[in-house]
């Protein structure tokens, strides 16, 4: 599925939607509007995000895997069927410590 109009209205596997591809990062944006966007991404194992801040506020849903999300000073370990807010303005990292998958829902203020 190449266009997010053909989700419209579809019970689907969100993990479905984005595909491994290893030593790479993989990303699938399904929702994307002024308010804010809804992204899903795939991380092979050992890949990651280097630290950066959002000016928007935003929550991760892990769908398949764990990863190590650094919020500020503090490390986190997520893991499938967990989520984490991650505050707008505040420096973050993720690391995948196996093949990774994630929703991305970014919400502009």
């Amino acid at each position: 599925m190449s266009d997010s109009n053909e989700l419209i209205g579809r019970a689907i596997d969100l993990a479905d939607l984005v595909d491994y591809q290893e030593g790479s990062v993989v990303s699938r944006t399904i929702i994307e509007r002024e308010t804010g966007t809804i992204t899903l991404f795939a991380f092979g194992a050992g890949q990651g995000l280097s630290e950066h801040t959002a000016p928007y506020d935003a929550l991760v849903h892990v769908l398949d895997g764990s990863a190590r999300i650094t919020i500020g000073e503090g490390e986190h370990k997520v893991r499938a069927g967990e989520i984490l807010i991650m505050p707008a303005d505040i420096p973050h990292a993720l690391h995948a410590d196996e093949p990774f998958k994630m929703m991305l829902v970014m919400i502009r203020s």
